[in-house]
Protein backbone atom coordinates (compact mmCIF):
# COMPACT_ATOMS: atom_id res chain seq x y z
CA UNK A 1 0.00 0.00 0.00
CA UNK A 2 1.11 3.86 -0.12
CA UNK A 3 2.19 5.57 2.67
CA UNK A 4 3.75 9.09 2.80
CA UNK A 5 6.64 9.16 5.32
CA UNK A 6 8.61 10.59 6.91
CA UNK A 7 12.08 9.58 5.70
CA UNK A 8 14.74 11.39 7.13
CA UNK A 9 15.50 14.95 8.91
CA UNK A 10 13.19 17.40 6.72
CA UNK A 11 12.50 14.59 4.12
CA UNK A 12 9.37 12.97 3.15
CA UNK A 13 8.32 10.50 0.57
CA UNK A 14 5.89 7.96 -0.55
CA UNK A 15 6.66 4.32 0.10
CA UNK A 16 5.29 0.95 -0.53
CA UNK A 17 4.47 -1.13 2.70
CA UNK A 18 3.31 -3.99 3.60
CA UNK A 19 -0.64 -4.02 4.53
CA UNK A 20 -0.57 -3.98 8.25
CA UNK A 21 -2.28 -7.04 10.13
CA UNK A 22 -3.73 -5.76 13.56
CA UNK A 23 -2.68 -7.79 16.02
CA UNK A 24 -4.34 -8.45 19.66
CA UNK A 25 -6.96 -5.71 20.66
CA UNK A 26 -6.32 -3.68 17.87
CA UNK A 27 -7.82 -2.57 14.74
CA UNK A 28 -6.80 -2.10 10.58
CA UNK A 29 -8.51 0.96 8.98
CA UNK A 30 -9.48 1.45 6.00
CA UNK A 31 -8.38 5.38 5.58
CA UNK A 32 -10.73 7.65 3.99
CA UNK A 33 -8.98 11.08 5.63
CA UNK A 34 -6.36 12.61 6.92
CA UNK A 35 -5.91 15.88 8.31
CA UNK A 36 -2.60 17.91 7.55
CA UNK A 37 -1.53 20.65 10.13
CA UNK A 38 1.04 23.02 11.49
CA UNK A 39 2.14 20.35 13.85
CA UNK A 40 3.23 18.54 10.75
CA UNK A 41 5.28 21.22 9.60
CA UNK A 42 6.72 21.33 12.72
CA UNK A 43 7.80 17.88 12.69
CA UNK A 44 9.48 18.15 9.07
CA UNK A 45 10.61 21.26 8.78
CA UNK A 46 11.73 22.32 12.04
CA UNK A 47 13.24 18.96 13.93
CA UNK A 48 9.99 18.81 16.00
CA UNK A 49 10.41 15.05 16.70
CA UNK A 50 14.27 15.04 16.69
CA UNK A 51 14.10 12.05 19.57
CA UNK A 52 11.59 9.88 17.54
CA UNK A 53 12.69 6.85 15.21
CA UNK A 54 12.34 7.12 11.12
CA UNK A 55 11.06 6.39 9.54
CA UNK A 56 7.31 7.03 9.94
CA UNK A 57 3.72 7.27 8.27
CA UNK A 58 2.66 11.01 8.74
CA UNK A 59 -0.85 11.49 9.84
CA UNK A 60 -2.82 12.70 13.02
CA UNK A 61 -6.15 13.34 12.41
CA UNK A 62 -7.70 10.35 10.98
CA UNK A 63 -11.01 8.99 9.83
CA UNK A 64 -10.95 5.91 8.65
CA UNK A 65 -13.57 2.15 8.21
CA UNK A 66 -12.77 -0.51 10.36
CA UNK A 67 -11.90 -3.25 7.78
CA UNK A 68 -10.10 -5.94 10.41
CA UNK A 69 -10.00 -6.89 13.74
CA UNK A 70 -7.25 -8.41 15.55
CA UNK A 71 -7.61 -10.97 18.36
CA UNK A 72 -9.94 -9.89 21.44
CA UNK A 73 -11.57 -7.46 19.99
CA UNK A 74 -15.08 -6.77 20.69
CA UNK A 75 -17.88 -4.06 20.23
CA UNK A 76 -16.39 -3.03 17.14
CA UNK A 77 -18.45 -3.55 14.08
CA UNK A 78 -16.76 -4.34 10.73
CA UNK A 79 -17.42 -1.40 8.15
CA UNK A 80 -18.37 1.29 10.39
CA UNK A 81 -16.65 4.77 10.51
CA UNK A 82 -14.76 5.84 13.35
CA UNK A 83 -12.10 8.64 14.50
CA UNK A 84 -8.77 7.91 15.97
CA UNK A 85 -7.69 9.69 19.28
CA UNK A 86 -4.20 9.89 18.84
CA UNK A 87 -2.08 11.61 21.66
CA UNK A 88 0.16 8.38 22.53
CA UNK A 89 0.97 7.89 26.73
CA UNK A 90 2.44 5.69 28.53
CA UNK A 91 -0.57 3.49 29.50
CA UNK A 92 -0.24 3.21 32.90
CA UNK A 93 -0.56 6.30 34.77
CA UNK A 94 -4.03 7.75 36.15
CA UNK A 95 -4.53 10.18 33.45
CA UNK A 96 -3.91 7.60 30.99
CA UNK A 97 -6.40 5.37 32.40
CA UNK A 98 -9.34 7.59 32.13
CA UNK A 99 -8.53 8.55 28.33
CA UNK A 100 -6.53 11.55 28.72
CA UNK A 101 -3.07 10.56 27.50
CA UNK A 102 -2.77 13.87 26.17
CA UNK A 103 -1.42 15.00 29.82
CA UNK A 104 0.26 11.42 30.38
CA UNK A 105 2.87 11.86 33.15
CA UNK A 106 5.86 10.61 31.12
CA UNK A 107 4.98 12.42 28.41
CA UNK A 108 8.87 14.13 28.33
CA UNK A 109 10.14 10.78 27.97
CA UNK A 110 7.61 8.82 25.19
CA UNK A 111 9.25 7.22 22.22
CA UNK A 112 6.41 9.60 20.32
CA UNK A 113 3.58 12.20 20.81
CA UNK A 114 1.22 10.57 18.65
CA UNK A 115 -0.06 8.48 15.98
CA UNK A 116 1.64 9.98 12.94
CA UNK A 117 3.54 11.82 15.18
CA UNK A 118 6.71 9.17 15.59
CA UNK A 119 4.47 6.23 15.10
CA UNK A 120 2.80 5.14 11.93
CA UNK A 121 -0.09 7.01 10.85
CA UNK A 122 -2.99 8.33 8.56
CA UNK A 123 -1.40 9.48 5.49
CA UNK A 124 -1.82 5.82 4.13
CA UNK A 125 -4.16 3.40 2.69
CA UNK A 126 -4.81 1.97 5.90
CA UNK A 127 -3.69 2.07 9.79
CA UNK A 128 -3.43 -0.44 12.67
CA UNK A 129 -4.46 1.27 16.04
CA UNK A 130 -5.73 -0.17 19.30
CA UNK A 131 -9.24 -0.42 19.52
CA UNK A 132 -9.31 1.88 22.65
CA UNK A 133 -8.46 4.98 20.54
CA UNK A 134 -11.73 4.45 18.52
CA UNK A 135 -14.76 6.81 18.61
CA UNK A 136 -17.25 6.31 16.28
CA UNK A 137 -18.56 8.84 13.90
CA UNK A 138 -21.07 7.22 11.38
CA UNK A 139 -22.87 9.54 9.17
CA UNK A 140 -20.39 12.18 9.25
CA UNK A 141 -18.69 13.49 6.05
CA UNK A 142 -15.16 11.74 6.51
CA UNK A 143 -13.44 15.04 5.73
CA UNK A 144 -14.82 16.78 8.10
CA UNK A 145 -14.86 14.55 10.34
CA UNK A 146 -10.98 14.07 10.36
CA UNK A 147 -10.82 17.67 11.37
CA UNK A 148 -12.38 17.12 14.41
CA UNK A 149 -9.12 14.46 15.76
CA UNK A 150 -7.14 17.41 16.50
CA UNK A 151 -8.36 21.33 14.71
CA UNK A 152 -11.76 20.63 16.95
CA UNK A 153 -10.52 18.48 19.66
CA UNK A 154 -7.50 20.75 21.03
CA UNK A 155 -9.88 23.93 20.07
CA UNK A 156 -12.20 21.72 22.05
CA UNK A 157 -10.31 21.48 25.36
CA UNK A 158 -8.69 25.27 25.18
CA UNK A 159 -12.19 26.33 25.39
CA UNK A 160 -13.59 24.15 28.23
CA UNK A 161 -11.51 25.02 30.52
CA UNK A 162 -13.12 28.63 30.41
CA UNK A 163 -16.33 27.39 30.60
CA UNK A 164 -16.92 29.44 33.52
CA UNK A 165 -15.57 32.52 32.58
CA UNK A 166 -17.84 32.15 29.78
CA UNK A 167 -20.98 31.62 31.32
CA UNK A 168 -21.69 35.10 32.29
CA UNK A 169 -24.44 37.62 30.96
CA UNK A 170 -23.00 39.52 28.31
CA UNK A 171 -19.15 37.25 28.34
CA UNK A 172 -16.60 38.27 25.51
CA UNK A 173 -14.28 35.70 23.84
CA UNK A 174 -11.38 36.71 21.21
CA UNK A 175 -10.04 34.39 18.87
CA UNK A 176 -6.35 36.03 18.28
CA UNK A 177 -5.71 34.02 14.74
CA UNK A 178 -8.47 32.35 12.69
CA UNK A 179 -6.65 29.28 10.73
CA UNK A 180 -7.68 25.45 10.93
CA UNK A 181 -8.00 25.77 14.47
CA UNK A 182 -9.09 29.26 14.99
CA UNK A 183 -12.22 29.04 13.02
CA UNK A 184 -13.61 26.02 14.31
CA UNK A 185 -13.08 27.37 18.23
CA UNK A 186 -15.63 30.15 17.28
CA UNK A 187 -18.56 27.91 16.54
CA UNK A 188 -17.31 26.02 19.96
CA UNK A 189 -17.16 28.88 21.95
CA UNK A 190 -20.67 29.61 20.89
CA UNK A 191 -21.67 26.34 21.94
CA UNK A 192 -19.84 26.98 25.36
CA UNK A 193 -21.85 30.04 25.83
CA UNK A 194 -19.80 33.22 24.60
CA UNK A 195 -22.34 35.63 24.22
CA UNK A 196 -20.27 37.80 21.87
CA UNK A 197 -16.95 36.69 19.77
CA UNK A 198 -14.14 39.05 18.40
CA UNK A 199 -11.69 37.40 15.78
CA UNK A 200 -8.47 39.20 15.03
CA UNK A 201 -6.30 38.36 12.36
CA UNK A 202 -4.15 40.06 9.81
CA UNK A 203 -5.20 38.64 6.89
CA UNK A 204 -8.61 39.36 5.29
CA UNK A 205 -9.61 35.86 4.13
CA UNK A 206 -8.99 34.67 7.78
CA UNK A 207 -11.24 37.57 8.91
CA UNK A 208 -13.77 36.05 6.31
CA UNK A 209 -13.39 32.88 7.88
CA UNK A 210 -14.19 34.21 11.07
CA UNK A 211 -17.51 35.51 9.89
CA UNK A 212 -18.60 32.37 8.17
CA UNK A 213 -17.64 30.38 11.32
CA UNK A 214 -19.77 33.25 13.63
CA UNK A 215 -17.66 35.52 14.44
CA UNK A 216 -19.57 39.08 15.80
CA UNK A 217 -16.79 41.08 14.79
CA UNK A 218 -13.26 40.42 12.58
CA UNK A 219 -10.97 43.22 12.85
CA UNK A 220 -6.94 43.75 12.08
CA UNK A 221 -4.69 43.41 15.30
CA UNK A 222 -4.35 47.26 15.03
CA UNK A 223 -8.45 47.52 15.79
CA UNK A 224 -9.15 44.92 18.34
CA UNK A 225 -8.38 46.89 21.04
CA UNK A 226 -11.18 49.29 20.46
CA UNK A 227 -13.28 46.65 18.81
CA UNK A 228 -13.71 44.52 22.57
CA UNK A 229 -13.80 47.79 24.02
CA UNK A 230 -16.73 48.51 22.22
CA UNK A 231 -18.29 45.11 22.33
CA UNK A 232 -17.06 44.58 26.06
CA UNK A 233 -18.72 47.84 27.55
CA UNK A 234 -14.95 48.68 28.55
CA UNK A 235 -13.89 46.12 30.52
CA UNK A 236 -12.50 43.87 28.41
CA UNK A 237 -12.75 40.12 27.25
CA UNK A 238 -13.46 37.47 29.71
CA UNK A 239 -11.83 34.92 28.02
CA UNK A 240 -8.41 35.23 25.20
CA UNK A 241 -7.41 32.42 23.23
CA UNK A 242 -4.08 32.92 21.26
CA UNK A 243 -3.94 30.69 18.65
CA UNK A 244 -0.48 31.70 16.87
CA UNK A 245 1.32 32.85 20.35
CA UNK A 246 4.41 34.93 18.81
CA UNK A 247 5.57 37.90 20.21
CA UNK A 248 3.44 40.27 18.76
CA UNK A 249 -0.09 38.24 19.63
CA UNK A 250 0.44 37.39 23.15
CA UNK A 251 1.35 41.28 23.53
CA UNK A 252 -1.81 42.29 22.19
CA UNK A 253 -3.80 39.49 24.01
CA UNK A 254 -2.90 40.81 27.56
CA UNK A 255 -4.17 44.07 26.12
CA UNK A 256 -7.73 42.75 25.15
CA UNK A 257 -7.97 40.86 28.82
CA UNK A 258 -10.18 41.42 31.24
CA UNK A 259 -9.29 41.58 35.02
CA UNK A 260 -9.18 38.00 36.56
CA UNK A 261 -9.88 36.72 32.69
CA UNK A 262 -8.58 33.61 31.64
CA UNK A 263 -5.36 34.09 28.73
CA UNK A 264 -5.44 30.38 26.74
CA UNK A 265 -2.28 30.18 24.66
CA UNK A 266 -3.26 27.31 22.07
CA UNK A 267 -0.16 28.14 19.59
CA UNK A 268 3.11 27.21 19.41
CA UNK A 269 5.08 30.19 17.79
CA UNK A 270 7.61 30.37 20.81
CA UNK A 271 6.18 33.94 21.60
CA UNK A 272 7.57 34.85 25.29
CA UNK A 273 5.48 36.88 27.96
CA UNK A 274 7.00 38.11 30.77
CA UNK A 275 4.82 37.14 34.02
CA UNK A 276 5.76 39.18 37.26
CA UNK A 277 3.44 40.88 39.74
CA UNK A 278 3.12 43.49 38.77
CA UNK A 279 3.20 43.22 35.15
CA UNK A 280 1.62 43.23 31.82
CA UNK A 281 -0.85 40.77 33.12
CA UNK A 282 -4.31 42.21 34.52
CA UNK A 283 -4.74 41.04 38.21
CA UNK A 284 -6.08 37.61 38.96
CA UNK A 285 -5.65 36.58 35.29
CA UNK A 286 -5.33 32.80 34.55
CA UNK A 287 -2.85 31.27 31.97
CA UNK A 288 -3.43 28.14 30.23
CA UNK A 289 -1.21 25.75 27.65
CA UNK A 290 -3.68 23.30 27.15
CA UNK A 291 -2.83 20.47 24.82
CA UNK A 292 -4.66 18.48 22.55
CA UNK A 293 -7.71 16.73 24.80
CA UNK A 294 -9.00 13.44 26.21
CA UNK A 295 -10.93 10.87 24.49
CA UNK A 296 -14.04 11.91 26.40
CA UNK A 297 -13.72 15.37 24.66
CA UNK A 298 -13.54 13.88 21.24
CA UNK A 299 -16.73 12.11 21.46
CA UNK A 300 -18.25 15.32 22.74
CA UNK A 301 -16.48 17.13 19.75
CA UNK A 302 -18.33 14.44 17.35
CA UNK A 303 -21.59 15.37 19.45
CA UNK A 304 -21.01 19.13 17.89
CA UNK A 305 -20.62 18.08 14.63
CA UNK A 306 -23.47 16.23 14.46
CA UNK A 307 -25.46 19.23 16.11
CA UNK A 308 -24.22 21.39 13.44
CA UNK A 309 -23.03 23.50 16.06
CA UNK A 310 -19.51 23.72 14.35
CA UNK A 311 -18.01 23.10 10.61
CA UNK A 312 -14.66 23.36 9.36
CA UNK A 313 -13.71 24.72 6.12
CA UNK A 314 -11.77 22.35 4.29
CA UNK A 315 -9.71 21.30 1.07
CA UNK A 316 -9.19 18.20 0.33
CA UNK A 317 -6.16 17.14 -1.76
CA UNK A 318 -5.60 13.41 -3.03
CA UNK A 319 -3.11 11.55 -1.01
CA UNK A 320 -1.38 11.21 -4.04
CA UNK A 321 -0.95 15.19 -4.03
CA UNK A 322 0.78 15.26 -0.16
CA UNK A 323 3.82 17.52 -1.16
CA UNK A 324 1.71 19.93 -2.56
CA UNK A 325 -0.67 20.30 0.14
CA UNK A 326 2.54 20.34 2.27
CA UNK A 327 3.92 23.38 0.26
CA UNK A 328 0.87 25.26 -0.05
CA UNK A 329 0.07 25.09 3.31
CA UNK A 330 3.94 26.31 3.75
CA UNK A 331 2.97 29.38 2.03
CA UNK A 332 0.35 30.05 3.55
CA UNK A 333 -2.29 29.15 0.78
CA UNK A 334 -4.74 27.13 3.01
CA UNK A 335 -7.32 29.16 4.70
CA UNK A 336 -9.50 25.75 6.55
CA UNK A 337 -7.85 22.89 7.30
CA UNK A 338 -6.35 20.87 4.24
CA UNK A 339 -7.44 17.03 4.20
CA UNK A 340 -5.91 13.94 2.54
CA UNK A 341 -8.25 11.55 1.07
CA UNK A 342 -6.59 8.08 0.04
Amino acid sequence: MRAYRMTGPGATAFVDVDLPEPGPGEVRLDVLAAGLCHSDLNVVDHGAGAAWALPFTLGHEICGRVAALGAGVTGVALGSQVLVHAPIGCGKCARCHRGSANYCDDRRTLPAAGVGLGVDGGMADAVVVAQDRLVAADGLDPVQAATLTDAGLTSYHAVAGSRDALAGAGSVAVVVGVGGLGHLAIGILRAAGAARIVAVDTREDARELARWSGADLAVEPAGARAAVGRIANGRGADVVLDFVAVRATLDLAVTLLRTAGDLVVVGSGGGVLEIAKPGPLPAGATIRLPFWGSRGELAEVVDLARSGAIRARTRAFDLRDADRAFDELRGGGIVGRAVLTP
